[in-house]
């Protein structure tokens, strides 16, 4: 399943304040490019009838059916990359410990994310 941090959550609060988007969910959004790496996007927008809902952490989540499995044991972060510098991370639980972090990752969608921008990260050591 789908997850979220608390950092995360606080941040996604704060975006959702900022742009006046309250009442909107987060839809969260994956893809596989064609060299095989996934690409990641979110940003605020109206629910669906087929997405799949998630409260987490106080933060309204929405996952279209063509992300569900690609978003499996996923987890959103917000963490300081470089002194300064803060941005969301996806990291897939599904890679092996061994496996390199990609450094590769998507942008978030127009009114998401408030400028803080999207990386993923495959995992954490």
């Amino acid at each position: 399943m789908f997850t979220l941090t608390s950092a995360a959550a606080r941040q996604i609060q704060q975006a959702a304040s900022a742009s006046n988007a309250q009442e909107m969910a987060l839809r969260i959004a994956a893809r596989v490019d064609g060299d095989g790496s996934l690409q990641y996007g979110m940003g605020f927008d109206d629910a669906k009838d087929e997405d799949m809902k998630l409260d987490l952490d106080g933060v309204a989540v929405v996952i279209g059916n063509e992300s569900q499995e690609l978003l499996d044991d996923t987890v959103l972060d917000y963490v300081e990359l470089e002194p300064g510098e803060f941005n969301f991370i996806f990291i897939d639980g599904r890679q092996t410990q061994d496996a390199p972090a990609p450094a590769s990752g998507g942008g978030c969608s127009s009114g998401g994310c408030s400028g803080g921008g999207c990386a993923s990260k495959g995992n954490l050591h």
